[in-house]
């Protein structure tokens, strides 16, 4: 079992940044790959970025790619998502999300923080 907290969201300006930090209980954080993902008033959930369980490989949606980095410290039992040159339709609840690296979906999923970004 892994529980998952979220933190770092408020409100920014268009080209602002945030850095949100997901804490993970456990001793066992570290062979989970872990992910980000966000949902907006009204739409589905989507992918936002994953991360392996060494931190040796990384992956971004399209719309994020270039402006948001996900990285992680097994030590610490937390990973990241550095947001910058944020925009409005950044704008959504950010949940992180874990799953065993033996299985494809991810099994565990935090509360969510909210992230606003104001034009």
């Amino acid at each position: 079992q892994v529980q998952l907290v979220e933190s770092g969201g408020g409100l920014v300006q268009a080209g602002g940044s945030l850095r949100l930090s997901c804490a993970a209980s456990g001793r066992t954080f570290s062979s989970y790959a872990m992910g980000w993902f966000r949902q907006a008033p009204g739409k589905e959930r989507e992918f936002v970025a994953t991360i392996s369980w060494s931190g040796g490989s990384t992956g971004y949606a399209d719309s994020v790619k270039g402006r948001f980095t996900i990285s992680r410290d097994n030590a610490k039992n937390t990973v990241y998502l550095q947001m910058n040159s944020l925009k409005p339709e950044d704008t959504a609840v950010y949940s992180c999300a874990a799953r065993r690296r033996s299985v494809r979906d991810y099994e565990y999923w935090g509360q969510g923080t909210q992230v606003t970004v104001s034009s």
